[in-house]
């Protein structure tokens, strides 16, 4: 489940538009939804704030910059999920060092994939009992 910022369609919808590029406007929307800032939100998905300007006034975002985007999405769903929807509780979490994370926060490792794959993981893992 994607924000609503991001409407989740079907895949090939959601494809269709990050191979197009996300509007500027989601960044916005999923950062308000998330309580982070857009250029907080930019910075863990790993946009300069130079380049966050330029996408600005462009109104829109390049095909892996909206993946980045849609990335933040979901793991943030995810960890709103962990805590039963509470949005502040999963900002907490995410803003927060862990031990499994190598002391690093979640929003540290979601510049890449396989950082983001880590994370989600590691959510899994709490989700069933399994502290990490």
């Amino acid at each position: 489940m994607l924000h609503t910022a991001i409407p989740a369609g079907n895949v090939l919808d959601l494809i269709r538009r990050i191979e197009s590029g996300l509007p500027y406007r989601v960044l916005e929307d999923l950062a308000g939804q998330s309580g982070l800032g857009a250029a907080a939100v930019a910075s863990a998905v790993g946009i300069p704030q130079r380049t966050l300007a330029r996408r600005k006034a462009a109104g829109r975002f390049e095909p892996d910059e909206s993946e980045r985007i849609v990335r933040f999405s979901r793991v943030f769903d995810l960890a709103t999920e962990l805590f039963d929807g509470e949005r502040q509780a999963a900002l907490q979490w995410l803003t927060s060092a862990h031990k499994a994370l190598g002391g690093k926060t979640a929003l540290a490792y979601l510049a890449t994939e396989t950082g983001a794959r880590e994370v989600e993981k590691l959510i899994g893992r709490l989700e069933h009992g399994v502290f990490s």
